[in-house]
């Protein structure tokens, strides 16, 4: 079996920033069903191989990943109902500086309240960072050995190991220290800095912000038995200690441990800068009306460039054209009455909205008609997205090993995957 090292990277790197959303959660029935979905597919797929070109995994994942993206857009226009004219209803919070504060509502849309409130970032809330010595990159300080540090922070403890191997110089064994701690996943960041007569520093950085009441530190090391070692590098000593956010809501001063949190339960902010580079305060208040339909389909438009850029990669690289085309189609049966609603497709094939136009349509006499068409090309798009993400190795191109017997089929309970059928074979 060929090594999933590679896509295990890939997915990482290119969609593990991706935060979750609420509509990764689900409630029994909707796991159910998408297991009786994945069982069924299984059932009835042929046993096949798969050339392995490379790009087969980072097609695969690109597929699964853009489907889901486009999964979770939907739900967000099915919030209210199915009816996209249900989200008239719903609240959209705006800042009037996004690059200050940026603003999300998550609050109950039945809410009466439509009061705003003014904004001022007195300053940041920041990290705890060790930075380490300077040390000459290619000299050798460090003789050969196994040498250990301990990293404490509030709710645990770790303890480091780490090799000095014979032609390891200043910069390797930084490196491979910085190494270690990414590695591990605590909720620190390492790097390895130059100055500007080229010396390196080991420089560790907290992911969290800000400092409880009863808290001195974020992290502390203690050298142990190794106290030369660490001495020499130099990360035990706190250079930025962890800061609080300090900001004003309406002229009354409050603090945070965190650039992000939620204000009266209703509006999820997240400080950027700080008032005094904008030079005036941010006030957060709400949308209009057709804003929040606005933002969502030209979301769903965004979610559908992406899976048709996924598709004309493949069908380029391949010459395989399915994925383009089951996508392109949808698109193509709805074009003229898409196009009457201010949604067109450019030189590059990609949807477009065009916002004046749109509102027009949503606010005039033919609204109904205009709202069954997006109701009807988003129902389309969730049964395309739905069979992609149940299987998206059927797209991939493939050797037919053996067909299931018709009408005998039965179900492998090892199988059942989200990639039904998968079978790779690395002599091929």
């Amino acid at each position: 079996m060929a090594r999933i090292d590679a896509a295990y990277n890939y997915l990482l790197s290119t969609y593990g920033k991706a935060t979750g959303s609420r509509y990764d959660s689900h409630k029994k029935s909707e796991l159910r069903s998408l297991y009786n979905n994945i069982i069924k597919t299984n059932k009835e797929s042929p046993l096949y191989k798969i050339t392995q070109t490379g790009d087969v995994k980072e097609f695969a994942i690109d597929i699964k990943a853009n489907a889901h993206r486009m999964q979770n857009v939907i739900a967000s226009l099915n919030a209210d109902g199915n009816d996209i004219s249900s989200m008239l209803r719903k609240k959209v919070a705006v800042s009037s500086d996004e690059s200050t504060v940026s603003v999300h509502y998550v609050g109950d849309d039945n809410d009466t309240d439509q009061s705003g409130f003014d904004m001022e970032v007195i300053s940041l809330a920041g990290p705890q960072t060790n930075e380490g010595h300077y040390l000459r990159r290619n000299d050798y300080s460090f003789e050969e050995g196994t040498y250990s540090f301990d990293l404490d922070m509030p709710t645990n403890s770790y303890e480091f190991q780490f090799n000095v191997n014979p032609g390891d110089n200043n910069f390797d064994v930084q490196s491979k220290i910085a190494r270690l701690i990414n590695q591990s996943d605590i909720g620190l960041i390492a790097e390895v800095k130059l100055n500007r007569r080229g010396e390196s520093a080991l420089s560790i950085q907290s992911k969290q912000t800000g400092l409880s009441a009863d808290e001195t530190s974020i992290f502390s090391i203690q050298s142990g038995s190794s106290w030369n070692e660490i001495n020499t590098l130099g990360i035990s000593h706190i250079t930025t200690p962890a800061t609080n956010s300090v900001f004003r809501l309406n002229g009354q001063e409050h603090s945070s441990l965190s650039n992000t949190f939620t204000i009266n339960r209703s509006f999820e902010v997240t400080m950027h800068k700080t008032s005094a580079d904008a030079g005036k305060p941010v006030h957060i208040g709400f949308q209009a009306s057709t804003a929040a339909i606005t933002e969502g389909i030209d979301n769903l438009l965004s979610a559908y460039n992406k899976l048709y850029d996924v598709g004309s990669k493949y069908a380029t690289l391949h010459g395989s054209h399915r994925l383009l085309n089951e996508v392109s189609a949808i698109s193509n049966h709805f074009s003229d009455a898409l196009a009457a609603v201010g949604i067109s497709s450019n030189e590059s094939k990609h949807l477009q909205l065009n916002q004046e136009q749109f509102s027009a349509a949503i606010s005039g006499n033919d609204a109904s008609e205009h709202f069954n068409t997006l109701n009807q090309f988003k129902s389309a798009l969730s049964g395309e997205v739905n069979r992609i993400s149940i299987d998206p190795m059927r797209y991939i191109n493939k050797v037919i090993v053996e067909y299931k017997n018709p009408g005998k089929t039965f179900v492998a309970p090892y199988a059942p995957s989200a990639y039904a059928g998968m079978l790779i074979d690395q002599a091929l």
